[in-house]
């Protein structure tokens, strides 16, 4: 059954933007330990050449990130991150100043950063559960703010994690962050299941099977499920051979009433967007 599509607005510094279809997030990491494309795109000219040619895929938002999550993945300062990712930022916003800029972390001295050097919204892991200053900072710069659940650190989150329910447990989480992130003083949130945080391939695929129960909120639902693991493994391929399964699972997302999509491919996703709205225009 194809959910509802309830559109919602967002408001950053500069603009409001009302989603009307689902959204393009453009994935670009400037770590070199990401799980996919670490390495790639750690030099400004690098970044800035991707940055471009997702933009000119359709990518709505930019999600800048300097520290893997990837299971297992290693601590970098916050100072490293903050080196990595707030130069990146400035450039992109000289050389395409309509660009919107997500900062991914989950450090509030980053964030800061970042939002001081142009970004517009944050996408945290941790949704403030990792560090304490996270939403009295988001509040403060009054932006939209991703909020994700994860299950444990990416250091371990992946050693056999257990749910009685791991929808209902989701979503019991998001009804409980939303109060700690409206008395902080965030005025919009997105909320993000965490696909691949702390979650089996079964939880996984529940999760997505039950995403509409999420609509509840009445807010914008992101979906990063992008090569991970969730398809790579299903399809016994690697993340490099994943686009397909990819497109599939975003599809089935889009179907089920995500708002945004978090991905490293841009023009797929698009793609993905064209046809699921062209499907509700048919109805």
């Amino acid at each position: 059954m194809l959910a509802e599509f309830k559109p919602q607005v967002l408001k950053t510094k500069t603009r409001t933007l009302l989603i009307e279809k689902p959204m393009v997030m453009g994935i670009l990491n400037t770590t070199s330990d990401s799980f996919y494309d670490g390495g790639k795109y750690h030099t400004i000219e690098n970044a800035l050449k991707h940055c471009s040619e997702m933009l000119e895929n359709g990518a709505d938002i930019i999600d800048i990130g300097g520290q893997s999550t990837r299971p297992g993945a290693a601590m970098v300062s916050a100072d490293f991150e903050q080196s990595i990712t707030a130069p990146v930022i400035e450039a992109i916003m000289k050389h395409f100043p309509q660009t919107i800029i997500s900062i991914d972390t989950f450090r509030a001295s980053v964030a800061k950063a970042a939002l001081d050097a142009g970004a517009a919204m944050v996408n945290d892991v941790s949704a403030g559960d990792d560090d304490p200053e996270m939403l009295t900072t988001v509040a403060k710069f009054d932006v939209p703010y991703i909020a994700m659940h994860k299950k444990g650190m990416p250091a371990d989150m992946q050693n056999d994690p257990k749910y009685q329910d791991v929808t209902l447990e989701v979503h019991n989480y998001f009804k409980a962050k939303l109060i700690e992130t409206q008395s902080a003083g965030i005025s919009q949130t997105i909320i993000d299941p965490g696909f691949g945080f702390g979650k089996t391939m079964t939880h996984n695929y529940h999760l997505l099977s039950q995403l509409q129960s999420f609509q509840s909120f009445n807010l914008p639902i992101l979906v990063g499920v992008s090569r991970k693991s969730m398809i790579w493994k299903l399809l016994s391929v690697d993340p490099k051979n994943a686009l397909n399964g990819t497109s599939s699972v975003n599809t089935i997302a889009l179907l089920n009433g995500a708002h945004i999509l978090r991905v490293h491919d841009v023009k797929e996703a698009v793609e993905c967007v064209k046809v699921v709205s062209m499907l509700r225009k048919s109805l």
